[in-house]
């Protein structure tokens, strides 16, 4: 599968790693409902580094659709809501 971080670059991930993104994607939506900010932006991170640790970069010269877009680790909780209103930021 491949995942894309908004300004950033693209990952192929294994099913490991996304069931993993997916277990972080379930507890920023409850960090979103509570509108814990602080925790948002910290599994927002932390879910981001399990794509960069996990994942093998697509080189820039090989063009992929993204199956996943994460959006950027700097995301604002507020903005994240406007984006994302049913509060998953995964499909």
């Amino acid at each position: 599968m491949i995942v894309r971080i908004a300004n950033e670059g693209q990952y192929r991930v294994d099913s490991g790693a996304l069931d993993e993104i997916n277990e972080i994607d379930n507890r920023i939506t409850a960090a979103m409902a509570r509108n814990d900010g602080a925790e948002f932006r910290r599994l927002l991170g932390q879910m981001a580094e399990v794509v960069r640790s996990r994942g093998k970069p697509v080189p820039s010269r090989e063009i992929v659709e993204s199956d996943l877009v994460l959006p950027s680790p700097d995301i604002s909780l507020d903005e994240a809501k406007r984006l994302f209103p049913g509060g998953e930021l995964l499909p």
